[in-house]
């Protein structure tokens, strides 16, 4: 009888080139409370987050649960493993995604999700040329159909809209919102947010979610039943 020991899962470094499928393997063996990132089958590690990146990604995530919680048929994510392809799984900090059995792009994969969620939002302060970078790269090649980073010190938006297969960065609204183009009635009171009012953006949500825009989207989600 054998009694040769498996070999051991090596751990995970930042810059270390994988595929998704080693990269996986290796993440389920890595302690509890360790958090990377496979970004164009780049092993990525997080640095700290400060107390801005923390509040402004508290809003973000307050702002997209609103729109599920009143909108059937979509559901929200915070922080979850998402494979994207052969290359990259990366952790939003928060999305939205159209339900699979509504016709969603995404689907389950084991215990993650897999495939791009519709929208996608990242915090970025230490990681803007990250987020700006290879993982809009990432997100662009997966098929997210807007990608917004809400980068810190100094407050910018960059939301991104899927245009003939790329992601482009549009500027906001003449009145200064951003009105989703994959979630109608999703608005987003930038100044609001930054200033972490939040019943100011709330209040900005709910003129949105009240919109003639949102009431057909979810007529549209509710005639696609499981």
């Amino acid at each position: 009888m054998s009694t040769a020991q498996p070999p051991a899962i090596r751990p995970l470094i930042a810059g270390q080139r994988l595929s998704r499928a080693e990269f996986h393997e290796r993440y389920l063996a890595t302690p509890p409370g360790f958090r990377a990132e496979l970004i164009g089958g780049v092993v990525v590690v997080p640095s700290p987050v400060g107390d801005r990146h923390e509040e402004v990604h508290r809003g973000a995530v307050l702002w997209t649960a609103v729109y599920e919680l009143r909108t059937p048929g979509i559901k929200g994510g915070l922080d979850g493993s998402t494979a994207l392809d052969d290359v990259s799984e990366v952790q939003p900090d928060t999305c939205l995604r159209i339900k699979p059995e509504h016709g969603g792009q995404t689907r389950k994969l084991g215990n993650i999700i897999g495939g791009c969620p519709e929208l996608v939002v990242e915090v970025a302060s230490s990681s803007r040329a990250i987020d700006l970078g290879p993982k809009l790269a990432d997100y662009e090649r997966g098929g997210a159909l807007e990608y917004v980073v809400l980068a810190v010190n100094p407050d910018e938006v960059y939301w991104h809209v899927r245009q003939g297969g790329r992601l482009v960065r549009i500027p906001p609204d003449p009145d200064g919102l951003y009105r989703s183009k994959a979630f109608p009635g999703l608005w987003l009171d930038p100044v609001a947010l930054f200033a972490y009012d939040l019943p100011a953006m709330i209040a900005t949500v709910d003129r949105g979610l009240a919109s003639p825009e949102h009431v057909e989207f979810v007529a549209r989600l509710a005639a696609i039943r499981p």
